[in-house]
This record gives C-alpha cells, sequence and structure tokens, in this order.
C-alpha cells in the first residue's frame, strides 16, 4: 500500500535503467487503483503490469470491494501475485484460498505468481521443508499453463535480513521437486523467485543461490535506481 499516481513515473525511469538488461521478465504491481495507470505508464516499455492479489471468483457478482482476475485483466494487467505472505498471516488465507485465485488468473488469461513461505516459528522448529512443500502441493492448481512461485520466508520480509544462501537453495529445491511430483517436466520450466527483504546490497549473492531464477521484491522496488540495480544484478542482465 505504497505510492500515488505520481510515484507511475518510476516505470520509465525504471525502463532507462534496465533497457539493455537482456531477456529478463520485469513486472511490476501496483496497488489495483493504480493498474490501469501503470498500464498506460509501461507503454512502449518492455515491464509488465501485475495486480497484487484478485478474489477467487470468476464471474460478476455481488462482492462488493472484491476486484476480479477478470477486471484486472481486462485493463492490461498480466500477473497476479496470490498468497503473498501478508494476506496469509494479516487476512488468514488457506492454500486452498489461493489456488482459487491461483486459478482464476488463469482463466482469465494471466500468470499467477504463487507465494509459499515458513513463519519464524516454523523454522526454529525444523518445518520450513515441510511447511513450503505442504503450500505448493495444496496452493497450485495442477491444470494450468504459465505459472511462477516465489518462495518468500515471512520472518525475512521487512526484517532487513535474509537467510543463507545455502538455506535459499534448500528451500528452492523442496519447491522445484515438489512441484515435479504434481506436473512432471513442466516443473524444469517454472521460474522459482526468492523474495524476502531483497535488495541491491544482497541481489547478486541471493541469485547466486541454486534454483533461484529471480526475485519477487518489495521494498526496494518502489524506487527506479534502487529495483535497476536489483534487475541487472541478476546473471541474465550481466
Amino acid at each position: 500500500m505504497f505510492g500515488r499516481r505520481g510515484s507511475l513515473a518510476e516505470i520509465a525511469s525504471l525502463w532507462a535503467l534496465v533497457a539493455n538488461s537482456g531477456g529478463l521478465d520485469i513486472v511490476v504491481c501496483p496497488p489495483a487503483v493504480y493498474v490501469r495507470d501503470a498500464v498506460e505508464a509501461a507503454g512502449g516499455t518492455g515491464i509488465a503490469i501485475g495486480g497484487q492479489d484478485c478474489s477467487p471468483a470468476s464471474d460478476d457478482g455481488a462482492r462488493t470491494g472484491e476486484v476480479s482476475a477478470n477486471m484486472l485483466a481486462d485493463v492490461g494487467a498480466r500477473y497476479v501475485i496470490v498468497g503473498h505472505s501478508e494476506r496469509r498471516t494479516g487476512h488468514a488465507e488457506s492454500d486452498a484460498l489461493v489456488k482459487a485465485k491461483a486459478a482464476a488468473v488463469v482463466a482469465a488469461g494471466m500468470v499467477p505468481i504463487i507465494c509459499v513461505g515458513e513463519t519464524r516459528d516454523e523454522r526454529s522448529a525444523g518445518l520450513a521443508a515441510s511447511v513450503v512443500a505442504r503450500q505448493v502441493l495444496e496452493s497450485t492448481p495442477t491444470a494450468l499453463g504459465d505459472l511462477v512461485l516465489a518462495y518468500e520466508p515471512v520472518w525475512a520480509i521487512g526484517a532487513q535480513v535474509t537467510p543463507s544462501v545455502a538455506e535459499i537453495a534448500e528451500i528452492h529445491a523442496v519447491v522445484r521437486n515438489t512441484l515435479s511430483g504434481m506436473i512432471g517436466d513442466r516443473a524444469d520450466r517454472t521460474r522459482i523467485l526468492y523474495g524476502g527483504s531483497v535488495s541491491p546490497k544482497n541481489a547478486t549473492e541471493v541469485f547466486s543461490a541454486g534454483g533461484v531464477d529471480g526475485a519477487l521484491v518489495g521494498r526496494a522496488s518502489l524506487k527506479a535506481a534502487d529495483f535497476a540495480a536489483i534487475i541487472l544484478g541478476h546473471p541474465a542482465a550481466m
């Protein structure tokens, strides 16, 4: 819940910095009220626009305050984040609800970015791998086209702390292996992002972890210069 219409100028500034970054997919997901304006601001750039959340319902109906995946697609969004930790913890969203949202995104012709991750207590109890595996299994529809998964340890978000490279690689392998058991070889072509206090200072190290295809960036994405530094730290941009 950051930004105002004036913040959309950061999109053009970002593209000016990363236009020659190689074959990377760059997505900006603003609050829903700015999605249409963001699509217009990104016109002529290689930046795609996505939503931060959507309703699980695909049909129109009396659901005051909800925004459907079809509505987001109608104004030009191409991706939607579902199951972000702040939705799971702050709004008690279950794996089943996240799965329904992901299915609605696909039905609308967009790509879901499905978030999974453990809390500090779960990691301390040695449950990180089992929790993440369960979330992947129960949050990901199998009859999907393209999808993206994002591992975001809840305890690292906004805390200016990240897991070690080995810890990131371990859980990314869990995500990939679990997904492989669900969709077979398609799992090898599925991008798995890391999210959790990614910054220009740690991006290169994060990208060095095995199995990390990209980053789900939070606060550091608000300023074009910071976001660009992260993007340019990706091996494919070098």
